[in-house]
């Protein structure tokens, strides 16, 4: 008999994790009470996602802002050059605070109307009215000021984010708005490039225009400080406000939990479950008009199957296209014989159209983190079953 469900995610209730505590053990032992206390079978191909917050909190993958200001000190010499960082109190505000620390004047170089992940500095309206070309167009913040007002932007939040970086600031930052990076080379060339998905090109473009000594976020706390916590390949990046003075930095070494993970439920259950860890969802907010992705990617460890992107027929389009005069059971028979006869790579294909096209860590990472949201859920591990089945599965 086919299935009667699709895909089934619950949210997974586990303890309060602290530093040092067996997170591996920690995930299995909630899983098990919940498929214990639910009546649930394990399968193959089930996923479980840990989010990210949980593997560093156990980790204890911790800095403060002395410690950012102590690594900045040591990569740059002179005034810096921010640039393209996003409006956030929870992201940027703390790194902002830590390179203040550092005592070096700094040039904080925005993006406008929008900074990378959508939030809006200004109506889009606003700025057709007043012909301003953003392409070209550079505003100090007095003109930023004078065109725009102390009108705040930020549909959720209600935060003038130019106010709260200037105020973090003081009297050592400057403020500037721009869209071509290569702006910052007329207050400095030692910059420190803040944007997330676009930072390499960024890099580059500030590199070739003459820019001396150019990093990114990924390069400050790529080591410990005074025994504090790092990241070796995405440094700040990731990183999430734990208090006033510390960051929470985005967990390393995430691929030994994922595998020990599947290997623990393997040797207890006999069945081989996928599992990856999760940050922030790719998908944007309709309202707001805010892509959530602020971390550098959606998944930063996961297992073997968890590689790829769907391949997947589009049964709407067969049912439009090739069922026009078939009804009941026969329409579903056709429906499956596609399913079983399917190519094992549907990209471009007309039966696919309309499907997908995105990385399987991707879509179920932003799964994951819309199960399991990011205030008082308490769920910080997600169990999905049937992602991988399809309309043929028995």
């Amino acid at each position: 008999m086919s299935r009667t469900l699709g895909t089934v995610v619950r949210g997974i209730r586990t303890p309060i994790v602290k530093e040092g505590d067996d997170v591996v053990q920690i995930v299995f032992d909630s899983l098990k009470e919940a498929l214990e206390s639910e009546n649930i079978t394990l399968r193959d191909k089930d996923v479980i996602g840990i989010t990210e917050s949980l593997i560093a909190r156990a980790q204890g993958n911790y800095c403060t802002t002395k410690d950012i200001a102590e690594d900045v000190n040591s990569k740059f010499k002179g005034r810096i050059g921010v640039v393209f960082p996003i409006l956030s109190r929870n992201r940027f505000s703390i790194i902002l605070k830590g390179i203040i620390e550092s005592g070096k004047k700094v040039t904080l170089l925005l993006s406008y109307p929008s900074d990378e992940v959508g939030n809006h500095l200004m109506d889009l309206d606003d700025l057709d009215n007043l012909k301003i070309n953003p392409h070209d167009r550079v505003l100090t913040e007095k003109e930023y000021r004078d065109l725009f007002g102390e009108k705040v932007y930020h549909e959720f939040t209600r935060i003038d984010y130019v106010k709260l970086y200037k105020d973090i600031g003081k009297d050592n930052i400057e403020i500037i708005f721009a869209n071509d990076p290569r702006v910052i080379l007329n207050y400095t060339d030692e910059v420190l490039v803040s944007d997330i998905h676009s930072r390499f090109r960024t890099k580059r473009l500030i590199e070739e225009a003459g820019g001396k000594n150019v990093l990114t976020l990924d390069d400050i706390m790529n080591k410990p400080i005074n025994d504090s916590g790092y990241n070796p390949e995405y440094g700040i990046l990731g990183s999430n406000l734990a208090s006033d003075s510390e960051l929470k930095l985005f967990p390393r070494d995430g691929q030994k939990y994922v595998d020990a993970i599947q290997e623990k439920f393997l040797q207890e259950y006999g069945k081989k479950i996928e599992v990856l860890i999760y940050g922030d969802g790719a998908f944007k907010d309709p309202v707001g008009k805010i892509w959530e992705l602020a971390d550098p990617c959606v998944s930063p460890a996961f297992t073997e199957g968890l590689k790829g992107i769907p391949n997947e027929i589009k049964i709407k389009y067969i049912a439009d296209n090739e069922l026009e005069n078939v009804y009941g059971e026969e329409a579903v028979n056709i429906i499956k014989q596609k399913i079983y006869a399917k190519e094992q790579d549907l990209l471009g294909r007309a039966e696919s159209l309309g499907t997908t096209p995105r990385q399987i860590t991707d879509l179920i990472g932003s799964l994951c983190d819309l199960t399991s949201g990011s205030g008082d859920k308490g769920t910080p591990v997600v169990f999905i079953q049937g992602y991988f089945d399809n309309f043929a599965s028995e």
